[in-house]
């Protein structure tokens, strides 16, 4: 008992809630958010999962402080690029580029934001500074809190969905020899009923282009942003 306590002890000192984070995103980059758990996590920090509930109590605190720590770098890209003079849209842009380039690096963490909601003090920035930025492009509260929500939806799910569909240079054979087998079924469907889906096959079997794919989903969605500011005013 007095060895466990002095492990204990001892882990508690070699951790703090951000390396934790920060070892729950590289498990989930590497292995998929399913992989984490407290057990597994303690496991890949090499410390016991008691020194994890030292920090957080639950899974859910730790997934809670997964969403925090993204914020926080999402606000680290945000103040350098938000120029308060320009247009609000060009602002908005900002913002949601912002988003998207800090969601690229952790995609599986992705789907957190769209479903879990944080009273952090980074995440309410991020709120602040988006609703704000509708605010001027008047929207009223409610529209503005409708806007936000179906625009962090998209750009979630934009990450996710490039995700499963890229074929980068890196891509493993196992993953090419999917990619070519779903063209191949596309391909081998009744021309006669499906045309233009016969003809799209590459493009909807994969992504070649992520940046492009990023941008075009972007412009989409400021273009109906700005559409229903206009409708509205």
């Amino acid at each position: 008992m007095p060895q466990q306590t002095r492990r204990g002890a001892a882990d508690r000192t070699t951790l703090n809630p951000r390396t934790v984070v920060e070892g729950a995103l590289a498990l989930a980059d590497t292995h998929g958010l399913e992989s984490v758990t407290i057990r597994r996590l303690a496991t890949e920090l090499g410390v016991t999962p008691m020194a994890l509930y030292w920090h957080f109590r639950s899974k859910d605190e730790l997934l809670d402080g997964m969403v925090d720590r993204i914020y926080d770098r999402v606000h680290e890209r945000i103040a350098p690029r938000i120029d308060h003079t320009a247009p609000w849209p060009d602002q908005l842009r900002a913002l949601l580029e912002a988003m998207v380039d800090v969601l690229r690096a952790h995609p599986a963490t992705a789907p957190l934001l769209a479903t879990r909601g944080t009273m952090s003090e980074s995440g309410l920035r991020a709120t602040e500074a988006v609703l704000g930025v509708l605010r001027r492009a008047g929207f009223s509260p409610s529209e503005a809190t409708q806007v936000a929500r179906h625009a962090l939806s998209t750009v979630t799910d934009l990450v996710t969905r490039v995700r499963r569909t890229t074929a980068p240079a890196e891509e493993t054979d196992e993953a090419a020899a999917a990619r070519r087998r779903a063209r191949a079924a596309l391909e081998a469907l009744p021309p006669d009923r499906y045309p233009h889906v016969i003809e799209a096959a590459g493009p909807l079997s994969a992504c070649d282009d992520p940046d492009a794919h990023y941008a075009f989903g972007l412009d989409l969605l400021l273009a109906g942003i700005e559409t229903t500011a206009a409708r509205e005013r």
